[in-house]
């Protein structure tokens, strides 16, 4: 067997074990539901989301996964250990129609800081088994291993990289953005979009997403640990912003198309019932604690944002500066630093997608009007706030920009006067195809940007009460299917001195 092969065979050997220990249930009614497989997420001290979809056929058009209109009972194992011989709980939800058949099953009652492993069971099928993660007791402080991710683009490559993440079993995956793109299929991609136009129903979105979890890559790393999720633009359409869209095509009123990418965004991730939309609007901001080590502010930089300024792109714009412009919005600027001021872990960790560090592209003062260098108030705003609270141990985990990059994150970028924190981004899974290892990217204007690299992979850092340790971790190639993993830059944090430091 190939690796890959191999791997699938041993996952489908766990879900037989213990088989018996499930109801016999009904008689195979449908085929083989559980072709997406398995999920969990949002780890809290008492539990997670387990998630999981029914859909036999899942690139069905109508985007109902090959599912009838009836309802379908699915119960539910949590187990606390990979046999299933010992379960710590059990239950049933019902699958309906109007959420694709998805189910997201909050389990609570477990104990702190621990493994577990879940399985589902329905019309008479077993699904394969997940690993999740409890988060630790408030006041304990054990070690956390982490991998963060951004940008899975189906076409530009294989998700080798979610192959990788899932050998390392770690603690907690992050998932920082475009985890689908919404294009139609392009004529040199390593794979085809399904369907081959770009989407904008909800039926569309249902298909996408099902192509993408349909991948044997992205199903390991999902099983294998619990995940905490974000999107950025391409979930919904390329570059949009709060309810303005980035261009008229394809036609359609855009509130009904973001409601509907919403929908099918929920409907495919492990989260809890707080964050199920209502119409086009979805509250994805939201705090995770990993005991008194460190607080995950989860941020969403797209819903609330005004437009992009002087027509987004990169250039110099004088709006770019204007007070009144926001990426979060009010309500969620004012949480993220009503929430660091509480000071409940160690260390604080900023989810969100786009750079967020100063990055100057030309000396006449360009930049990106899509990160956080179009709303530089908004940005001044958060770390004068954080640092007039003692935050001293803030890191900003990004997405979106397709390279690793990491900053040191200034009082004030023009005088370069003192280091406040940390900025680590993750380059895609696949987006940008193999890149280009030998390009250089850094600049004279960005001095306190340090590292850069234009290949693919995903970042690791260690957590402790003391230091975090960084390694960027990238593939030589995403066009050609199982390549190794290797660790290409790696820094330490110090806790309460903010900043990269070599290891």
């Amino acid at each position: 067997m190939t690796r890959l092969q191999r791997r699938t065979f041993l996952i489908g050997g766990l879900a037989g074990a213990g088989a018996t220990l499930l109801s016999s249930g009904t008689a195979h009614a449908i085929a083989y539901p559980f072709t997406l497989g398995v999920a969990s997420g949002e780890p809290a001290a008492d539990g997670f989301v387990i998630w999981t979809r029914l859909a036999p056929s899942p690139l069905n058009a109508d985007g109902l996964g090959g599912m009838s209109s009836a309802s379908v009972t699915v119960e539910w194992q949590v187990a606390d250990d990979q046999n299933f011989t010992q379960l710590a709980r059990t239950g049933s939800v019902t699958a309906e129609q109007g959420s694709a058949h998805s189910v997201h099953v909050e389990v609570t009652g477990l104990q702190a800081g621990r493994e577990y492993w879940y399985r589902f069971r329905a019309a008479g099928h077993i699904s394969q088994v997940g690993r999740a993660l409890t988060a630790p007791a408030t006041g304990t402080s054990p070690a956390l291993t982490m991998l963060f991710a951004s940008c899975s683009h189906y076409e530009a490559g294989y998700f080798t990289a979610y192959r990788r993440m899932a050998e390392e079993r770690p603690d907690l995956i992050l998932h920082l953005g475009d985890y689908i793109y919404e294009g139609g299929a392009g004529s040199s991609g390593v794979r085809s979009h399904v369907p081959s136009t770009e989407i904008s129903t909800l039926a569309n979105y249902r298909v996408r997403h099902a192509l993408y979890k349909r991948d044997v890559d992205l199903q390991a790393a999902h099983a294998i640990a619990p995940w905490a999720v974000v999107w950025d633009d391409h979930e919904v359409e390329n570059n949009y912003a709060n309810l303005v869209r980035n261009d008229t095509s394809p036609a359609g009123d855009f509130r009904a198309r973001r409601a509907a990418a919403y929908k099918a965004y929920y409907e495919h991730m492990p989260l809890r019932a707080a964050q199920a939309p209502v119409n086009e609007n979805m509250q994805l901001y939201r705090r995770l604690r990993w005991g008194s080590l460190a607080t995950l502010h989860m941020l969403d930089t797209r819903q609330y944002r005004d437009d992009q300024a002087c027509g987004d792109g990169t250039k110099v714009c004088a709006a770019a500066d204007d007070p009144a412009r926001t990426l979060t919005g009010a309500a969620q600027e004012s949480w993220l630093l009503n929430g660091m001021g509480r000071h409940l872990g160690t260390w604080d960790l900023i989810g969100q997608q786009v750079f967020f560090a100063q990055k100057l592209a030309s000396a006449d003062g360009a930049k990106s009007m899509d990160s956080w260098d179009g709303y530089t108030a908004n940005r001044r705003r958060l770390q004068q706030g954080w640092e007039a609270q003692g935050n001293t141990s803030t890191v900003v985990l990004t997405g979106d920009v397709h390279r690793s990059w990491a900053s040191n994150l200034m009082a004030d970028y023009t005088t370069q006067n003192r280091v406040i924190g940390t900025e680590l981004v993750t380059t895609s899974i696949t987006s940008g195809g193999d890149g280009n290892a030998a390009e250089t990217g850094l600049s004279s204007l960005n001095p306190h940007v340090k590292f850069y690299k234009n290949q693919r992979g995903y970042v690791r850092t260690v957590t402790t009460p003391t230091q975090m340790t960084v390694d960027f971790r990238a593939l030589d190639r995403v066009t050609v299917r199982d390549y190794p993993i290797k660790t290409v830059r790696s820094y330490v944090i110090q806790a309460g001195s903010p900043g990269l430091q070599a290891p």
